[in-house]
């Protein structure tokens, strides 16, 4: 399958490298609160595959996106941060020379039959064409789940959206949804790595007897939601610097 082409942000270049894999509709760009707290650490930060700036892919399946990052994994050494969507993308390239563990953090591992159902609607979807930016960028924002958490007017959501004959459009691929379950017992029992999976303890996507089933000590973060990196990503830091 072909490989999409990546808008890639990267800094500092003290090893290992923290890949960050953001969750599905965001962008790259959500990390900066998190890269700003690893100071003078490596990172790389893709907009994956249909996703801000980077071009989509014929199909979506986790494997095909995870092909398309996976020249991102820097064989010295990395520790994948990955939200949502982004960690099951991490777990994929679990196996991958040079991963040293995946940080996991939001993935939803319980789906029901309507939940994919819904998924599997979206994905046919055609994508909506809106008057203006500022209607485009809420619509991002709510798509990505991050409504209420980032300003309408940060420079950081330019990514998220794009201008089209006729108006603005999501720069998301939203055939992305259509994804499926992502098989999240089978992905951690082949990881040859540590894999820390952990939620905010507000997030209303995966419960932490969801996480319970399939690791003995998932990590539940303080008052925080489905975007915890986001909201406090310091709180993030203890489970990659424990890591590293």
């Amino acid at each position: 399958m072909r490989v999409a082409k990546l808008r890639v942000r990267r800094g500092a270049s003290a090893p290992p490298t923290v890949l960050l894999l953001h969750g599905l509709g965001a962008t790259g760009d959500v990390w900066d609160g998190l890269v700003a707290a690893l100071e003078h650490r490596s990172w790389v930060a893709p907009d994956l595959p249909g996703h801000g700036g980077s071009g989509p892919l014929p199909a979506y399946t986790f494997e095909a996106v995870a092909d398309s990052v996976a020249d991102l994994v820097d064989p010295a050494g990395t520790v994948i941060v990955g939200h949502s969507f982004g960690g099951v993308i991490g777990l994929h390239l679990a196996g991958r020379p040079g991963v040293r563990a995946v940080i996991a953090v939001g993935v939803k591992v319980a789906w029901t039959p309507d939940d994919l159902a819904r998924a599997a609607a979206l994905a046919e979807r055609p994508a909506p064409t809106f008057d203006t930016r500022e209607q485009a960028v809420a619509r991002h924002l709510r798509v990505s789940g991050l409504d209420g958490l980032v300003d309408p007017g940060d420079a950081a959501l330019a990514a998220g959206v794009r201008r089209v004959e006729g108006g603005w459009q999501l720069a998301f691929d939203q055939r992305a949804f259509g994804v499926g379950e992502p098989g999240m017992a089978a992905l951690l029992a082949a990881a040859p790595v540590p894999v820390v999976l952990a939620r905010g303890e507000k997030d209303p996507m995966v419960s932490t007897a969801d996480l319970a089933a399939l690791v003995p000590d998932p990590v539940v973060l303080p008052d925080l939601g489905h975007n915890a990196h986001v909201e406090a990503p310091q709180a993030l830091l203890p489970l990659l610097m424990n890591r590293s």
